[in-house]
């Protein structure tokens, strides 16, 4: 008899102890949820700053990556399958590799989505998210530095500016971020839903309400009726398919049966917010750069004859903003088979957690980690570079990114070209950026 080949032992990946585990919950995973993961409170953000929470996670996973190396590392958490990304290497192949074998659907993110968006593309899989992806895609001009319909968005952007700066003048002269965001989303209704949208408020404390909901995940039961409503919104709004809105630029996209279009909205409306807090933060920035400030406005003399500016040094600043401070600081991914890496393999069905952070900030590798530098971002990020990742990466980066970038650099040159803006609230050091800059304190002198 010829004796049966023996199968080759497949190696567990490392795994922490229980004690290291309770140190990642309490420094990494604990201020993330509790700031807020699909809304912030401020309250936590605040006292995040304060206490450099932020900072103390990106230390522990340095401290997990000089005693484990590349890992990745398996928490040991009873009943779940969880593992924490250390190497570099691995955040390429853990984002290039998804939806298979590292399914965006992963479970905490579903049970949190589900409050407003149950059938968006990020909580989907196979056919239905092709179908939901590729409408994203199409809808958002995935790709085009320069959305097709940039010339109807832009008089918007110009004429929220506008007000905001004037309603700043007239509070004596005092920029905040609560009226920043006020004016930030009277842009937002205006561009995905039309113009009749604008004073809607309505609609963004209903989708604020859902998201506040979403922080609690599967610990909270889901407002049917309030996510009804929603949803009902969304779809009156494909169905007027107002002139100029990407609501009615979507009616004109290729769709599947199962592409659900009005679920795909309220996503949108949601990563618009965060993108208002790096926009703020970038004002910050720009306030403690002066040298960087003037070449911005150079920039935005040059470009005004241009209907849609790409303003390359104004989008820059956003993504630094996003890169010091990750509005998504923990991008998740849950494996759909078993995986194998260097030092063992990874079961199906882990959660497998990227800690942006981390790698933005890993000052043991980057001599840029708590500065401003803007220069990164000249040219496209490879994966043969570090990887920072503000917008995530390969098939799961965000659709919407170019058109989160063209309406923030927009809405910043129409301010910074009215406006003198000083930094009031905190006194930043361009060589030591803090962990995180609580946007909800930000406060600016106008002239």
């Amino acid at each position: 008899m010829t004796a049966s080949p023996i199968s080759p032992v497949k190696n567990p990946l490392p795994k922490a102890s229980l004690a290291e585990t309770a140190q990642v919950l309490r420094d990494v995973q604990g201020p993330m949820v509790a700031k807020g993961p699909i809304i912030r409170r401020p309250k936590v953000v605040a006292a995040s700053e304060r206490f450099d929470l932020d900072g103390r996670g990106v230390r522990r996973a340095q401290v997990l990556s000089d005693k484990y190396g590349r890992g990745p590392l398996m928490l040991n958490i009873p009943g779940r399958k969880m593992a924490l990304i250390l190497d570099p290497d691995d955040v390429h192949r853990v984002l290039d590799d998804s939806p298979e074998p590292f399914a965006t659907a992963e479970t905490l993110k579903r049970h949190a989505l589900k409050h407003f968006e149950p059938k968006v593309a990020l909580i989907s899989h196979g056919e239905e998210r092709t179908q939901r992806r590729r409408l994203n895609e199409h809808t958002l001009d995935h790709g085009h530095p320069i959305h097709q319909m940039a010339a109807t968005f832009m008089p918007a952007v110009q004429q929220e500016a506008e007000a905001l700066l004037e309603e700043a003048r007239t509070a004596g002269g005092v920029l905040e971020y609560k009226p920043f965001l006020d004016a930030w989303f009277r842009i937002v209704r205006r561009v995905v839903l039309g113009d009749s949208a604008r004073e809607d408020t309505d609609l963004t404390q209903l989708t604020e309400k859902l998201r506040g909901d979403g922080n609690w995940a599967f610990l909270k039961p889901v407002d049917k009726t309030g996510r009804a409503a929603l949803l009902a919104q969304m779809q009156a709004a494909l169905d007027r398919a107002e002139p100029g809105s990407l609501a009615a630029f979507m009616t004109q996209q290729p769709q599947g049966s199962a592409a659900e279009p009005a679920q795909q909205i309220p996503q949108w409306l949601f990563a618009f917010d965060p993108a208002g807090m790096a926009t703020f933060r970038a004002l910050a920035l720009l306030s403690a750069h002066p040298a960087t400030l003037d070449a911005v406005k150079r920039q935005i003399r040059e470009e005004q004859q241009e209907t849609a500016p790409l303003l390359p040094l104004l989008r820059s600043t956003v993504l630094e903003s996003l890169r010091l401070w990750p509005t998504t600081p923990m991008i998740l991914r849950e494996t759909t088979t078993e995986v194998e890496f260097a030092h063992g393999v990874m079961p199906a069905g882990t959660s497998v957690l990227v800690f942006a952070p981390f790698f933005h900030r890993d000052d043991r590798q980057l001599d840029f980690a708590h500065r401003f530098a803007p220069e990164l971002w000249e040219r496209p990020r490879t994966r043969e570079d570090w990887p920072l990742v503000p917008f995530s990466a390969g098939p799961g980066l965000c659709p919407g990114r170019h058109l989160v970038l063209l309406l923030t650099s927009k809405f910043m040159a129409e301010i910074l070209s009215r406006a003198d803006l000083e930094l009031e609230s905190h006194t930043l050091d361009p060589d030591n950026l803090p962990s995180l800059l609580n946007n909800f304190g930000l406060r600016f002198t106008v002239s």
